[in-house]
Formats: structure tokens, sequence, C-alpha cells
């Protein structure tokens, strides 16, 4: 049978030092330039790194943390997480040609580690491995196009084919792919926010009237207090510490609540600032409360009972609104009264117990911003993907509301999203739950009737695909295999396909888990210029606090061989829904011999201003698109509730009543979280470190509290196997190392993906059907013989 899973094999050089106590600095300057040096010429990579985030260069492909509004660094405006992202596409030492899939088997490959895999450098062809071979072999364009065109329209309803998007697709390719995939008859879209901040956009949804952000940049250095719950944006998003050092500066106070010390969240010295070169970096965090994993809930409960004593006690003194924003929460909220009551079933002792706080800890917290609505509340997928995972959102919303929070100056909801442009992709409707509004604006500029029904999301889709009702998988970036829960089930999911095709800039597994016919297709990359019949063009991507800006290749492409996946999705249009007539007048269109009018899909790639128009037409917001996005950093796109406006069912935004879920665990049984290393960004690895928590040269790790380790009978740096068991199944990731380490008793963490075999694809947080990846019941023994 082949392998499924990444393989087992520890490297055998685990070091383990003092985590550190500072973030960025100059090993974040020398780590970005060795890896950047490493992969590519200097003079090519210093030109991809000095027009990265800036107003006329290309948008970073790592995480989706906004540009600043106005100045920005000339040297330097990125991390070192941006640093290897952008390595990874300008490196020319090595580029995984035919010449490698002629000297590698498929099952040769899926046994190399995935550092190994992606370390062969940029894809160069399109590739296919046909039914019963071994190896993948070249072939042209065109038949790679045909072959597709002919599967999709060889089965028997639309909805047997999947169409995944990962977030690093920009706003131009996404507005494509999801009118094609509607023409061609389904809404089977899932994405990569099905995995991570779904949650975060149904609770946003339910109580705000948008699943985005309500903050803007500048609010974080004009805040008083900045709360982060279930982030570590010292590995995860390093450039949101200057904003947050900008704040200290300013007067701020940072209270951080993780089960983890995590180093950006202690002290950051930016590498760009003589003042901290030479004194020392900026104390973050001024209230740190260490809680259990997914007891977020019961703090965030316990500080608004807090609060509502506190306003109690102001009344009292003839203060009234001193502490809880009356005004605001009459005007602008409902089910207030009823949030207020629901707190009476629950003692303020026994929530902290649950959040492993003393009282007078949270009062502490409490008391940093109880006199203050200019409170920014951020988080991400420590939150994200638990059961809860939505009503924990919508309790910090809770907190926001009594607080007067939303749409001020300072205040507001904050997310922090991972992929660079996984919101534009929603906003350009890659969604498996399309609004009726969207499917209407598309009928109406197009004059075709686009599915109704919901499509797959990424669980449902991997279960169809299982179960045989579908055939063909489509995915455009990522590596899907190893992004999902439960590894070995997706695995036979995918194989299960008749048909799976990768768009894809490099090498990884999902390319090695392969349907009975695969297909890798190579397209250029944010960093490659992209030249077309009329010229360069350049896209554009949505950052976290909905600004839309351009984004342009700065370097020659590695080979001439590659297409944008504008180019790739246009030509897949034409062979599959080139007979689905259109509006004359609605886009760019050409006259058939029928008399009707068809998209001309060579047009759209010839320049990407005739996209733009079409989105003009379809998508609130984008008026006076091409104008608005060559404008220097580009545009706000509107936001309700920055101007107190709630599409909500009744205007309002809603408070609600959540219940916290207490994690009884039976003995012997941990809760394990995953996360990511410093060497990594979602499932690209950059290497075997994770140097600001003193792992050096291994990634099977196990982090358990000293005490665990001890009642377990488990030593140091002992082998072992982690087990979950859910519905009766036992599931087992294989040999990882014990690290003693500073996490609450009865929690662990190890690293994603390795340990996404544990989770069953049944488990999924409710509401968003985001997998629980982050609250995961584990035994834990001695690793057996193999």
């Amino acid at each position: 049978m082949k392998q499924n899973t990444p393989p087992e094999e520890l490297t055998g050089k685990l070091e383990v030092d003092k985590p550190y106590d500072e973030a960025a600095g100059l090993p974040a300057i020398a780590a970005s330039f060795k890896y950047v040096l490493r992969g590519t010429g200097p003079a090519r990579g210093w030109k991809a790194l000095v027009n990265m985030n800036q107003k006329d260069g290309f948008d970073c492909p790592s995480c989706a943390w906004p540009d600043p509004d106005g100045h920005r660094s000339n040297i330097a405006e990125y991390c070192e997480s941006g640093a290897k992202a952008v390595a990874d596409e300008v490196m020319t030492n090595h580029t995984a040609s035919p010449v490698l899939f002629q000297r590698y088997s498929v099952d040769e490959l899926i046994k190399k580690p995935d550092l190994w895999l992606g370390q062969q450098g940029r894809l160069t062809q399109p590739m296919i491995l046909k039914p019963g071979a071994t190896h993948y072999v070249p072939i042209d364009w065109s038949d790679a196009f045909q072959l597709i065109a002919d599967q999709l329209h060889a089965l028997d309803s639309p909805d047997e084919a999947i169409f995944y998007t990962s977030g690093r697709t920009s706003n131009e390719a996404a507005f494509v792919y999801q009118l094609f995939v509607r023409m061609f008859g389904t809404n089977n879209m899932p994405d990569c926010s099905n995995m991570c901040h779904e949650s975060t956009s149904v609770a946003l949804a339910d109580s705000l009237g948008l699943g985005k952000a309500s903050v803007k940049y500048e609010d974080y250095e004009k805040a008083d207090v900045i709360m982060i719950m279930g982030q570590n944006p010292g590995t995860n998003a390093p450039r949101m510490l200057t904003p947050l050092e900008t704040a200290k500066r300013n007067g701020a106070k940072i209270i951080s609540v993780n089960p983890l010390h995590e180093t950006g969240l202690l002290k950051f010295k930016d590498p760009q600032s003589p003042r901290d070169m030479l004194f020392g970096g900026e104390k973050m965090t001024d209230v740190f409360l260490q809680i259990p994993i997914n007891s977020d809930m019961a703090l965030l409960k316990a500080m608004c009972k807090l609060l509502l004593e506190e306003e109690k006690k102001s009344a009292t003194a003839g203060q009234s609104g001193k502490v809880l924003d009356q005004k605001f929460i009459q005007q602008y909220t409902s089910g207030y009264h009823e949030f207020v009551k629901s707190l009476d079933q629950f003692e303020l002792n026994e929530l902290a117990a649950q959040c492993g706080q003393t009282v007078a800890q949270i009062q502490e917290a409490v008391d940093l911003f109880k006199y203050t609505p200019k409170l920014v509340i951020c988080w991400a997928m420590g939150l994200t993907q638990h059961r809860n995972a939505v009503e924990t959102i919508n309790e910090i919303i809770n907190v926001l509301l009594l607080k007067g929070s939303i749409g001020i100056e300072g205040g507001g909801a904050s997310p922090i999203r991972g992929h660079s442009n996984v919101q534009g992709d929603r906003t350009m409707g890659v969604w498996e739950k399309p609004k009726p509004e969207f499917l209407d604006a598309l009928k109406r500029v197009f004059n075709f009737e686009p599915p109704r029904k919901d499509g797959f999301d990424t669980v449902k889709s991997v279960k169809a695909m299982h179960e045989g009702k579908a055939k063909v998988f489509f995915g455009l970036g990522g590596n899907f295999a190893m992004a999902v829960s439960d590894t070995n089930y997706t695995a036979e999911a995918l194989r299960k396909c008749k048909l799976t095709v990768h768009v894809s800039t490099k090498l990884n597994r999902s390319h090695l888990i392969h349907g009975e016919t695969a297909l890798i297709l190579p397209c250029l990359g944010r960093t490659d210029r992209d030249k077309q019949a009329t010229g360069e063009q350049f896209v554009s991507c949505e950052s976290t606090t909905g600004v839309v800006a351009q984004s342009h290749g700065v370097v020659d492409p590695v080979v001439n061989t590659l297409k944008s996946e504008v180019a790739i999705l246009c030509e897949l249009a034409k062979r599959v829904v080139s007979t689905v007539p259109v509006n004359k007048d609605s886009t760019v269109t050409i006259p058939g011999q029928d008399g009707h009018h068809y998209i001309n899909w060579d047009a759209l790639v010839a320049n990407y201003d005739l996209i733009r128009d079409m989105v003009e037409k379809v998508v609130p917001g984008f008026n006076n698109y091409n104008q608005m996005v060559r404008r220097p950093g580009g545009f706000y796109i509107p936001n309700g509730p920055r101007d107190r406006k709630f599409k909500t069912t009744d205007g309002k935004a809603h408070f609600t009543i959540n219940t916290p879920t207490h994690h009884k665990l039976e003995t012997g049984e941990l809760l394990l979280m995953t996360i990511r290393s410093h060497d990594q960004f979602n499932t690209t690895v950059y290497g075997n470190n994770d140097r600001y928590r003193g792992i050096h040269n291994e990634r099977r790790v196990v982090f358990m509290h000293p005490d665990d380790i001890a009642n377990l009978g488990l030593q140091e740096k002992q082998v072992v196997d982690l087990h979950s068991r859910y519905d009766g199944q036992l599931r087992t990731a294989h040999r990882f190392i014990v690290v003693s380490y500073d996490i609450p008793r009865g929690c662990t963490a190890a690293y994603f993906p390795e340990t996404n075999v544990l989770v069953p694809i049944s488990s999924i947080a409710e509401k968003s059907h985001t997998p629980i990846s982050k609250s995961i019941v584990i035994t834990v023994t001695r690793a057996a013989d193999r």
C-alpha cells in the first residue's frame, strides 16, 4: 500500500535550547538573508525583497497582514517569514524539471520528507501521471487542458467535480475561477478558509453582519489596550509586531492569552530601529494569562461579569456608563438584557478555575480596559479550530459590544488571517455557500443561471470523493492532502478520483497522493513578471483589514514555459464553458454563428483590466476598480461595522448567549493542539528548526508539562506514539520526541501537519465545519518497535 502520511523517521539530530525571550533582531536578519542567498543569486533575491509590500511592488505571498497605510520602509517592508516565502519563488539554483520526475518514481518521491520536496525548486513543465504509470512525464499544455475538459464533460453532473482554492490566488484569478465554475454548473468551491478562519466568518456575520475585521491598520497604533488571543504573531505574522511596538510606545497595554509563552508576545527588537538594536527591544505583554487549551470562552465570560460588576460600582457612584457604553448598547445592539441575565448562571470562581486563573488575575486584565473603549481584540487559529469556535468568537464580540469598541478609532475586532489573499478570494465569490445577491448579480451581468444549491466545503468535499460522489479534483494552489484533517482518509479520498489536477509553483505531497490520472500545471508566482499580449499585467489582493492593492512581479520567471493562473483558468474555461451564452454588453464578448455572444476568454488573458471591469459590475464596493487599485497603497472596500452599520436581520449588532466547554479528561488523557514551527508557513516547511521555542533539527516533537511527563512514566527526549480515539477508532501519529515545556498541565502541543492524522474527518466545529485541530484528546505511549 502506498504511504499516505509524511515519512515518520526521526532525524536523530534534535537539539533543545532555552526558548528565546526576544523576537526579531539580528537573528531574524541573518536568517532572512541566509535563506534568500541559499536559494538564489544576491541580485535577484535582493530585487525581490526590496520590492515586497511596496506600493509599486508585489504583495507578500505569505500572510495577509496589512501594509501600513502611510510610510513604508524602503529597505525592508517584510519579515523573516515573507523572506522565506519569496526565496522559495525566486530561487533559481534548483528546478523541479522533468528530469527530476524521470529520476524518481512517485513511490520514491512520496517517501521523501516535505522539506526535501520543497527544496527541489520551481516546477517548469506540465506533467501527467497516466493510469498505472510509476512516473510523471511531460505533457503539452494544450493536451493537458483538453484532458481536463474531456473529464469534466464526461461527468454525470457538474457536482461530481471539486474546485479547491488556496489563499494565494489573486482577485483576478479568483473571479475568473468562480465564474467558470458556476458557468460549468456547481458551487463546489471549497477553499482554505474552510480549514482556518471559517469560524470567524460565521461568527462575525451572525453578530456584526460582516465576516471581516472591523479595524484599520492605524487602529492598532491608536488603541489603548490590545488583547491577543490564540495567536503567535512572532512566527505567523511577524510584521504585526511593528504596530504593536508603536502602540506600546504610544502608551497602549497588551494582554496576551495563550497556553504557550510565545516569543513575539514577550519582547520585540525591530531590526530597522537603531534604538532597538542599541538599547534593546520593547517589552510587549503587560498581562499574560496562560490558560489551558480551549478555555478562552470561560475567560471572556468572566471578563464580562467583571465589567458588569464595575459598571454597577460606577452607577452607584453616580457615573453610569463609565465602564459600559450604554448609549452604544441601546442604539446599536440587540439582545443585551438577555445576555446579562444569562451570565447569572455562571459563578465567577468557577469560570476562573476553568481557565486556570484566579479572579484577581482576570481582574488585573479587565482593569486595563474597563474605562476605555479603545480596545482591539485579535485572534487566530488558536480560537477558530475548536468545536465551540463560533461561540467563543461571539463571546469576543460580546466584550467589544459592552465597551462600545466597534466602529471607533483604536477599537474593534481583528481576526488575523493566514494566506495573503484568502479574504480577497471570498470577496470575489470563491465560496461554496454564495449569497443569493451575489448569484443574482452574476445572472444580471452575464445572463446565465448560476447554480443555487450550496456546494461542498472542504470536509464535505473529502467525504464526497471518498464515497465516490465526486470524481474530479482541481486544486488552484495549496497542498490539499496535507492541509486537511484525517490524513489517511483524505488520501484515500483523493485516490478514488478519476482525475486530480494541481496548479502549483513547487512540488508538494498532494501531487503524490493522486487520482487514477494526475496532472501538475506549473504557474507563475507572485514575484514573477506576468507578460501577456497587451503587455505586463498586475493583479490585486485584499489584506485582512480590507485594503485592495495592486501586486506586480519584479523578476523574470525561472523558465518561459509557465503560465499565469488567469491564463490557465481562462484556457480551461474556453474549452469547458465556451457554449454558455452571455449578455452582449456584460463584458468583453465575441459573437457566435448562432447569433449569441460568448465571453472572450482570450481577451481576458491579454488584459486583466477587463477582468476588473467585470468585477466592478458584480461585487459591491469595487466602483472604478481599475482607477482605485492604481492608487499608491490601494483602497479600503466598504465595511459596515466600521461605520456602525450592521447588515444583520434587525440592522443591529447582536449580543449572543454562549456556554463554555469544559474538557473532562480521563486518567492518562491529554489535550493536544497543533502549532506551526518558526520554519514553516501553513503546510510549507522551510527547515527543521523552531528557533524561538529552542527546537533545532527536528519536527516530530511533542511539548509536554514536566509533571505530565513524570506522571505518565516518560522521560525527556523519549520517543513516543500519540493516539486519539474517536467513535471507537484508534488513530496513531508515530514517533515523536518528548520535550519538556512551559505549557499548562494536561495540555500538549505538536506541529501541523504531522498530527493531522489524529483528527477524524467528522471532528468539526459547530456551524463552521472547521476541523478541530486545536483540541484533540490523546494518550501518549512509548513508541512501538518498527
